[in-house]
């Protein structure tokens, strides 16, 4: 009966945090929403799930609280570097091609992707011709992103990944050591724009010749993998690429057929002329 009645609880708060704030879980994966609303209320110090509600209905400094457990914040640069390192081989010379380019980080977190990529056009001499868009819907992650400041522990793990990904120049070339921290060089976020998007409730906003969105979708039920991915055809240039994360498919969406695979190891799509 408790798991009912939590389940419950859940369920209009998801509706409570979509009517209040507009912003819209109810089709997130639910096993997943509800391992972080029960960890959310355990560790913010609420007795129930109604209480962690009415909470974020009349306070509003409990919304930021609550979206740090409902968005994934964990990353880091270069992960995956097999994944990179295709971009570097196989996806980049077809971009050489257009005299300019315009690249979506989807979900970009705390902006460790952006960053990974930025490097990687600007190893490649593609940098000066490509604009990034860094888009989250939690704003402190979107801040994060914009101030490019890292523990400076993690910086070996970055750095590997980077070696490992083919990387032409050092890592340490674009941050300096501050205080425990590893602070990166503004140029590489000098054009980029940074926005609230939703893939939930939000339209296209610009034509991409690369789409990367990756472990956002596992956290999604079927009929939101649907619309992202949908979204994604709309916004990409004719043969323009998406990358997915590793646990991620396309195979089972209805726009599966609006794609090509590219690189399948790494889950790298090219969108079909006739799609």
């Amino acid at each position: 009966m408790r798991d009912v009645i939590e389940d419950i609880e859940i369920q209009l708060l998801l509706e409570a945090l979509f009517q209040r704030y507009h912003y819209d879980f109810r089709h997130y994966a639910r096993a997943s929403v509800k391992r972080r609303l029960v960890q959310a209320r355990q560790q913010l110090g609420f007795t129930t799930i109604s209480a962690m509600q009415e909470a974020l209905l009349h306070d509003a400094e409990t919304l930021p609280r609550l979206l740090n457990y409902l968005t994934v914040q964990v990353s880091e640069m270069f992960r995956d570097p097999s994944y990179f390192k295709a971009l570097r081989e196989k996806v980049l010379p077809h971009l050489r091609t257009y005299p300019s380019l315009k690249v979506w980080i989807a979900g970009c977190s705390n902006g460790e992707e952006l960053y990974s990529l930025s490097i990687l056009f600007r190893e490649e001499g593609l940098d000066q011709r490509t604009l990034f868009y860094a888009t989250d819907i939690n704003p402190a992650a979107l801040r994060a992103a914009e101030a490019g400041v890292y523990p400076l522990d993690q910086v070996r793990k970055f750095t590997e990944n980077h070696q490992k990904s083919g990387g032409k120049t050092s890592l340490s070339d674009y941050y300096v050591a501050d205080y425990g921290r590893a602070v990166f060089d503004k140029s590489l976020r000098a054009k980029t724009v940074f926005s609230d998007h939703s893939l939930v409730t939000d339209a296209v906003f610009a034509e991409m010749h690369l789409i990367s969105c990756r472990n956002v979708l596992i956290y999604f039920d079927r009929a939101l993998q649907d619309r992202a991915i949908g979204l994604f055809r709309d916004s990409l240039a004719r043969q323009g690429f998406l990358g997915l994360g590793s646990k991620e498919s396309l195979r089972f969406t209805k726009h599966a057929a609006s794609f090509a695979p590219f690189v399948p190891a790494e889950k790298i799509f090219q969108r079909r002329e006739a799609a």
